[in-house]
């Protein structure tokens, strides 16, 4: 049996069949539900994207010979805690897409059972808006971290180099020649620390802006369905107004009967 969660989201056979009816019967707010779909396989593909490259950088550490020990460990370190972040992303993302295939199947067989009017507000099949906001929480602390550090490392860096121009100011002092005023740009080592860090930021910046987007796509569906009312909302309307039209009509003046004398 295949995992669901193996399977893109769009080529689920739940969320096909759904997509499809929709499409047939031009169902309201259909293009904002593709357009929910379609963010959340985007977070799909950027959290793969983010995975492939943090297991490149764990090889790469591997095979690494010319890293200092000390270097290379904290390397190591810093890509087991961005796999750790991924990590619990990707639990979310199971979450969010395993809801989404319950919600399609759910919503394929209401409408099998009772027609297109059971799926007008198809909103009420999801319950994804919670799992994103926790997402797009989880994003923005990881975007934090991963900024924080690249800080560090760069103010250690800028450090290191002003101490060694100082170093060299003096021994060019003492061989009698002009001070230098450059500031090396980063060297290898603090590339190599960085790295993991813009990576993981990169690819979870990118992830953001979809979750953003799946909400906004949320909130647009939510807004169509709630803008029109269901077929028993507008027939009990409609009675009313003909119950009230009767009520105010003028009441039609019978005819006097004709006597035989004609009064």
């Amino acid at each position: 049996m295949t995992d669901q969660n193996t399977v893109s989201l769009l080529e689920n056979e739940h969320v096909k069949e759904l997509l499809a009816i929709l499409e047939a019967n031009s169902a309201p707010g259909r293009k904002d539900f593709r357009a929910v779909l379609n963010q959340v396989g985007a977070m799909e593909c950027q959290l793969d994207a983010a995975v492939k490259e943090l297991a490149a950088m764990r090889r790469e550490l591997n095979e690494a010979r010319e890293l200092a020990h000390p270097v290379k460990t904290a390397l190591q370190n810093a890509v087991k805690t961005l796999e750790k972040n991924v990590a619990v992303l990707r639990g979310r993302m199971d979450a969010v897409k395993q809801n989404v295939i319950e919600g399609c199947k759910n919503a394929v067989d209401a409408f099998k059972e009772k027609g297109i009017s059971a799926i007008h507000n198809v909103t009420r099949f999801f319950k994804i808006r919670p799992l994103l906001e926790t997402m797009r929480n989880d994003l923005t602390e990881n975007i934090r971290f991963d900024g924080a550090a690249i800080s560090k490392i760069e103010a250690v860096r800028a450090e290191y180099h002003e101490a060694g121009r100082h170093v060299k100011n003096m021994a060019r002092a003492l061989a009698g020649m002009e001070s230098v005023r450059d500031v090396k740009s980063a060297g290898r080592l603090a590339k190599a620390l960085e790295a993991p860090f813009k990576t993981e930021r990169s690819c979870f910046v990118s992830m953001k802006k979809s979750v953003e987007a799946a909400l906004s796509g949320l909130a647009s569906l939510e807004k169509s369905a709630e803008r029109k009312p269901s077929i028993r909302k507008t027939m009990n309307a409609l009675n009313e107004q003909i119950a009230q039209c009767k009520k105010e009509a003028p009441t039609a003046e019978r005819p006097r009967p004709v006597t035989h004398d004609g009064r």
